[in-house]
């Protein structure tokens, strides 16, 4: 039984929280926020943002001399170059496919 209700849970929290949206969408419809409203989200996300740079930033100066620095990790390799052959097109605009050549 407890294994029926917890597998049952699932569906009803996906269900529920998919009415909620659905309301929360209509009200705001119906009545959008005021633009203090916006400036104050707004404001209050920079607050945020702010915050957790600071929290980053006190980490890594906390945690930072546990990884090594650019100057230890190994030379990144080129990448290969493709090599224009005969046959590859000259313009900058789409590729497509060269002309067979007729011996």
């Amino acid at each position: 039984m407890d294994d029926l209700l917890l597998a049952l849970t699932v569906p009803a929290v996906v269900v529920v929280s998919g009415v909620f949206t659905v309301c929360d969408c209509r009200r705001r419809r119906r009545r959008p926020p005021s633009p203090y409203t916006r400036r104050a989200a707004r404001l209050a996300s920079r607050d945020v943002l702010l915050s957790a740079e600071a929290v980053v930033d006190g980490a890594y100066a906390a945690l930072g001399s546990l990884y090594p620095g650019p100057a230890s990790r190994q030379p990144v390799r080129p990448a290969p170059t493709v090599s224009g052959g005969t046959g590859a097109s000259r313009g900058h605009g789409r590729s497509w496919r060269a002309p067979a050549r007729r011996p």
